[in-house]
């Protein structure tokens, strides 16, 4: 009966023992499946491919909420709102004109756009990705009269045929402009959107204006240009500059770090089940001991009552 307690009560820390080594093998998985695999560099003989992602163009487009159709403005630049798809640039036409862009983030839009003299016929159109142009919305009519314009000069104007421009970051983004109206020479003042000063430009004549800046990360920037001539008239345009690359290191380095906290955090769950399972199993190993202490105990008592009695 001694025998048989001694060997259960083995078996009993032997499979305590190798349900503690799974789950931790388990575990240890977990915490190495969340270390990236490095991507090893292109090998001298090897082919690269590229894919061209094809999609079809948007199908729900932008709509103006305000202003309302018809109304009358007597200053420039003003605010337009609208409801559109998330995701996709919004680019503004006025008398099919782009007059600014801005990306959809919520579901709805919010830009600064100035006007021409006279009748300004409003439209709103999406695009995609791929510049895939998506339904134009309905037009709303408004008209502008600056009563002060006759004491300053002519109206000044500033468009482009580019709602969004892209490069990598660290190369040169390039951008045409075209200045109509007023008269030189001309100031100008481009908020590239990434927290860096503003940069200031002066063109002598009205014509096609190229603006260039290097983002040093990469995202989507709101891009604000104004424009002043000798007159004091000024004209404002919104657009929406792409720097491709990856993620800046900064937030490169928090999302390691995000990650060696979780790998930690992981890491931590195998030695509290081990410290769990630790004192169950030191228990077990302590009672097997003594059962077999006890058992050389009884067999020397039983050698010596046999020895005593011969």
């Amino acid at each position: 009966m001694i025998r048989m307690i001694r060997f259960s009560t083995q078996r009993i820390t032997l499979i305590v023992f190798g349900a503690c080594m799974l789950v931790l093998s388990g575990l240890t998985y977990e915490a190495s499946a969340i270390t990236a695999l490095p991507t090893p560099p292109p090998q001298p003989g090897s082919y690269g491919l590229e894919a061209v992602k094809t999609q079809p163009p948007p199908t729900r487009g932008a709509s103006i909420t305000t202003p309302a159709n018809g109304a009358s403005f007597t200053k420039s630049p003003i605010t337009i709102n609208g409801i559109c798809p998330k995701g996709l640039l919004v680019q503004i036409y006025d008398n099919d004109v782009m007059v600014g862009s801005i990306m959809c983030t919520s579901g709805s839009f919010k830009i600064q756009v100035s006007l021409f003299s006279g009748k300004n016929d409003l439209t709103a159109i999406v695009y995609d990705d791929l510049d895939q142009a998506g339904p134009t919305s309905k037009v709303v009519s408004v008209t502008y009269k600056d009563t002060n314009l006759s004491a300053f000069g002519e109206l000044v104007t500033l468009t482009s045929s580019y709602g969004r421009r892209s490069a990598n970051a660290g190369s040169e983004l390039r951008w045409p402009f075209q200045l109509s109206g007023g008269s030189g020479p001309y100031a100008f003042s481009i908020d590239w959107g990434d927290g860096s000063k503003p940069e200031l430009k002066s063109q002598a004549l009205a014509g096609v204006v190229s603006l260039s800046h290097a983002y040093d990360k990469a995202g989507i920037y709101r891009v604000n240009i104004t424009v002043t001539d000798h007159n004091g008239v000024s004209a404002f345009l919104q657009v929406v500059a792409v720097s491709n690359g990856k993620v800046d290191s900064a937030a490169s380095a928090d999302k390691d770090t995000k990650s060696k906290v979780t790998a930690t955090k992981i890491l931590w769950i195998p030695s509290a089940v081990a410290l769990i399972l630790l004192l169950p199993t030191y228990w077990l190993g302590r009672r097997s001991q003594l059962v077999s202490i006890r058992n050389k105990m009884l067999k020397e008592r039983d050698d010596y009552e046999k020895n005593d009695s011969q």
